[in-house]
């Protein structure tokens, strides 16, 4: 059959429908030449159409000399989604989908991808902001269509790139406990599956889907270490956020709460359903677990994720260096950990104050007490 729809499941439910040409055809020379590609236009129509037009440019010699015809972004997006599928977390995927389908079809969707240029985007923008959105949200639109433009530039549909201006977006402020709410969060409550993840995520950082997705045997307690390697996602398990497992130390706080906490007969998972499986939707009851356990323990209500905030503010204010923040939190540049650098008003004056002891009338070598302060400064200014 020359014409024939191909159909791909997400990891997350849906099917994406493409509908492709397959075409065999034998030179005057008896070379067989097989062309196999997708539709232009994704419709059994479409799609016959474009297997004329591909017989007849080979019957004609011209078939790969012709001007590739530019697809409109409605046409392209299937082409989008299943490079995304091979090239993206499941979560990535979804959001590309969902943006997809709310904003960029209804808005650009007629429109060829060599159209769309920096006007577009500007009226685009304009549209967006007078119907609500956020900046933050409508900056999240924009990084879609700049990775959707960036695919067809990879595959030779569009020549170049426009420029897109990002929308400015207020610093979100950090929500997060003081020292004597967090010991009353911990000491105030009964034990139980909901307290242990706090202790956990209050004293190595560690995201909801991380803790969710916790395997013992990631667990090391004699080392006194755990591995992330897994997060959860909408009942989907995938890695971390930025791709990367890192190691986390543990405390004595955080080696305690373990040793209290049962292990499931036959579950690799600290924190298991009741059938034994991974935790498959804790971002749909944390909201509720970490309102009761603020009420139990009078604290102020809060977000799960202001655990983690916790976590880091809590390490700045006691002079851990921002760079060793960033790797306990595996954040991938060193600017997600610079929001917390407020909280440690004395670590530009530390820094410099090494200098107040070097020897005059030399520019060598420091001696050895110096070496110690300057290897110090070094390890606080790098972050940055």
């Amino acid at each position: 059959m020359s014409v024939r729809l191909r159909k791909r499941k997400y990891p997350g439910g849906g099917i994406l429908e493409t509908w492709l040409v397959d075409v065999k055809f034998q030179h005057p020379e008896g070379r067989v030449e097989r062309i196999r590609k997708a539709s232009p236009v994704n419709t059994r129509r479409g799609a016959e159409q474009y297997e004329r037009q591909v017989r007849q440019s080979l019957l004609d010699g011209s078939y790969g000399k012709e001007e590739k015809e530019v697809p409109t972004l409605a046409q392209f997006q299937g082409e989008f989604l299943a490079y995304s599928q091979t090239n993206n977390k499941y979560s990535t995927i979804k959001s590309n989908r969902d943006i997809l389908r709310k904003h960029l079809v209804p808005m650009l969707g007629r429109k060829k991808l060599s159209a769309i240029g920096y006007a577009e985007i500007e009226r685009f923008k304009a549209n967006r902001l007078d119907s609500g959105l956020k900046p933050k949200t409508i900056n999240n639109i924009l990084a879609v269509l700049s990775s959707l433009l960036s695919v067809a530039k990879k595959f030779r549909l569009v020549a170049e790139l426009p420029n897109i201006q990002w929308l400015k977006v207020a610093k979100p402020e950090i929500d997060y406990l003081n020292y004597e709410d967090a010991h009353r969060l911990v000491d105030g409550t009964k034990p139980g599956r909901w307290r242990t993840m706090a202790i956990l995520a209050l004293n190595t950082g560690l995201r909801l889907g991380e803790l969710a997705a916790l395997r013992w045997d990631a667990v090391d307690v004699s080392a006194g270490r755990l591995v992330v390697r897994l997060n959860v996602y909408r009942g989907h398990l995938g890695t971390p956020k930025g791709g990367r497992e890192r190691e986390v130390p543990l405390n004595k706080k955080a080696l305690s709460a373990l040793a209290q906490w049962p292990r499931w007969l036959g579950s690799p998972w600290v924190f298991p359903q009741k059938d034994g499986g991974f935790m498959r939707n804790p971002h749909h009851h944390s909201a509720h677990a970490i309102l009761k356990l603020a009420k139990a323990a009078g604290v102020r209500p809060i977000g799960w994720h202001a655990l983690r905030h916790t976590f880091a503010s809590h390490l700045v204010m006691r002079g851990v260096p921002l760079k060793a923040v960033q790797e306990l939190l595996g954040h991938s540049t060193i600017e997600m950990t610079m929001r917390y650098a407020h909280l440690s008003p004395t670590v530009r004056k530390d820094a410099v104050s090494v200098l107040d002891d070097l020897p005059r009338g030399t520019l060598g070598a420091p001696d050895s007490k110096n070496a110690v302060l300057a290897s110090q400064a070094a390890e606080v200014t790098v972050a940055f």
